[in-house]
């Protein structure tokens, strides 16, 4: 029986999309003198778009290492709602969805898959903190919206535990200390 979970999903996606490096792509790259290897990640994270993209990439992550950028560390964080008395599988698959949710958001702009690249190779570190209630979700959103920080505020579809459009969990993720801008103060679940 084939896994079912977002972690195998995503390790069958990547080597699916190793094996659909645009060869042409790849030639130009190394042309460029971009390692062959460095090359295909870049088409990679770029999305086989063009050779073009994936060099502005591989040149702009080479001049991040060199400021030291590679030393920020990231972090997504999931605030619950705790007005809710949710039970445990329930916060379980609200968070989850969160977490989907913000994960396919981060695919939308470059630098939101260059910073979940960046988390996901720092070790993915999540962490699970309890919010008041929905304005205190919301409020949590807002600050992080301003700072610029992708979040993702899930509504529940009312099917089980509690009302239709219940805010249940937030997700935000970002440079560490940014996210403990936003989220630092709260206590863990």
């Amino acid at each position: 029986m084939k896994p079912t979970n977002v972690t195998y999903e995503l390790c069958v996606y990547e080597m699916e999309s190793q094996q659909e490096v645009n060869p042409v792509f790849l030639q130009q790259l190394r042309e460029l003198d971009i390692p062959e290897e460095a090359a295909k990640q870049a088409l990679l994270h770029t999305q086989n778009v063009s050779a073009e993209e994936a060099a502005m990439y591989y040149f702009n992550k080479l001049e991040n290492e060199e400021e030291g950028d590679e030393d920020l560390m990231f972090k997504m964080v999931f605030v619950v709602n705790m007005e809710l008395s949710m039970g445990v599988g329930k916060v379980a698959a609200q968070v989850g969805h969160a977490a989907v949710g913000l994960y396919q958001a981060l695919q939308e702009k470059n630098s939101w898959r260059e910073m979940a690249w960046k988390w996901d190779h720092a070790g993915a570190k999540k962490i699970v903190l309890q919010g008041t209630n929905m304005a205190h979700l919301l409020e949590l959103q807002a600050l992080a919206m301003s700072l610029s920080l992708p979040t993702k505020l899930v509504q529940d579809a009312g099917l089980t535990q509690v009302e239709p459009g219940s805010c249940t969990v937030l997700a935000i993720i970002g440079e560490e200390e940014m996210v403990n801008n936003v989220t630092g103060s709260l206590k863990l679940l």
